[in-house]
């Protein structure tokens, strides 16, 4: 495989396809932020709510965009998403960030997921890094330390998942509908660690480091699977799995997200530690792939039972995962499986009429044009990071 072809593709995909249907298609020039929702069917759903991980994701999005393309067009998209954050989604009276907006910008849920709070970690602390500007570090820092005050389990260890506006544990701590109601999950783990890990890069706090490294040692010792190398997904307050669920691309990202941690944190004996299992959780991810070189979403592994849609999202993390798997180790059959995950994403997910990305394809051979387009969950974050994440590491590799 030619990685510099690659890398010319990737680029285009961003900058001809992804990037302009959001600042074209998803801007709400009347009411400020972006649209919630386009369906499938690339109608658009002007008054949908407007989601707090949707926005957060568009400014990392733009904001990585803007630093590792050196663009100002991007730079200016990035800092109009940060003004309506901060204009809307903060919570002053009792601080972090609202759940979902009205489509006005008024408050429809002001629950506080941790999930959620550490994806504007993640935003913020990109867009400073690019732009410079104090306020967005600063609120970074206050979002960290409302976590560790009011999630963080210093019993049991790790962080509880939801609370109430004013800080409440929540009876339904679900991130979704599909997820158990269970206090503590490796989504929410896995993404306060990539937000910690980001916010480290400009801020060597302490406090800071000391719970970064706690979530690797969180992975190592709770999250992943000892003999199968999956991730376990759901578990009670005191760390009992509650699942029986694989899912092959929370695996694949775990295993870049992971071994990025550790060097950010610049910790050798934690990265050496970190070396074989991030490669065991790549050849666990791996066992999800079909005829077609995808990631099926998921198994579970006391049924049997597999859910063989391909969704977007696990694509894009296996095209990272794989090329890193592959950076790491040198063994080529990583950078062709990394390949063959493009060319699926070329061949089935990507709308090249309409723009964006479809949601999954089907077993069938069907392209999902009944979930959304764009919305609540189906953000520039995956797809945009795949490609910006490769640009990057193809740029080093050369």
């Amino acid at each position: 495989m030619d990685i510099g072809v690659l890398k010319q593709e990737l680029r285009d995909e961003l900058t001809a396809n992804i990037l302009p249907f959001w600042m074209n298609r998803m801007r709400d020039n009347e009411r400020g932020g972006y649209h919630g929702r386009m369906t499938g069917e690339n109608c658009l759903v002007p008054d949908a709510p407007k989601g707090g991980i949707l926005h957060a994701r568009i400014l990392w999005t733009f904001s990585s965009a803007a630093l590792r393309l050196h663009s100002e067009e991007y730079l200016a998209e990035a800092g109009r998403a940060k003004e309506y954050i901060f204009s809307h989604f903060f919570d002053d009276q009792f601080g972090g960030t609202y759940w979902m907006l009205h489509a006005d910008g008024t408050p429809a849920d002001s629950k506080k997921q941790i999930y959620s709070q550490a994806f504007f970690i993640y935003a913020l602390t990109e867009y400073y890094s690019v732009s410079g500007d104090e306020e967005a570090i600063e609120k970074a820092k206050v979002l960290f330390r409302l976590i560790e005050q009011h999630s963080f389990d210093s019993v049991n260890n790790g962080y509880m998942e939801a609370y109430s506006c004013d800080w409440q544990l929540l009876d339904d701590l679900r991130l979704s509908e599909k997820d158990a109601n269970e206090k503590k999950t490796m989504n929410t783990h896995l993404h306060v660690l990539e937000a910690y890990t980001n916010l480290y890069r400009v801020w060597k706090d302490p406090l800071l480091a000391s719970q970064l490294k706690n979530l690797i040692e969180i992975f190592l010792k709770k999250i992943i699977d000892p003999v199968s190398g999956h991730l376990n997904l759901f578990f009670d307050e005191e760390w009992h799995c509650k699942s029986t669920l694989h899912s092959f691309g929370h695996d694949i990202e775990a295993s870049w997200l992971l071994e990025e941690a550790a060097r950010v944190l610049g910790d050798e004996a934690t990265q050496r530690k970190l070396k074989p299992v991030t490669k065991r959780i790549a050849e666990a991810a791996a066992e999800g792939l079909n005829a077609k070189g995808a990631l099926i979403n998921e198994r579970d592994w006391n049924s049997g039972h597999r859910d063989e849609r391909c969704d977007w999202w696990p694509q894009a993390e296996a095209v990272v995962g794989f090329f890193n798997a592959w950076q790491l180790s040198g063994d080529d059959a990583w950078l062709n499986k990394a390949h063959d995950s493009w060319q699926f994403i070329k061949q089935h997910l990507i709308d090249k009429e309409e723009g964006e990305w479809y949601w999954s394809f089907s077993p069938d051979g069907v392209k999902d044009r009944v979930n959304d387009k764009a919305g609540f969950w189906k953000c520039p974050y995956h797809n945009g990071r795949m490609c910006l994440e490769l640009i990057e590491r193809i740029k080093q590799d050369l």
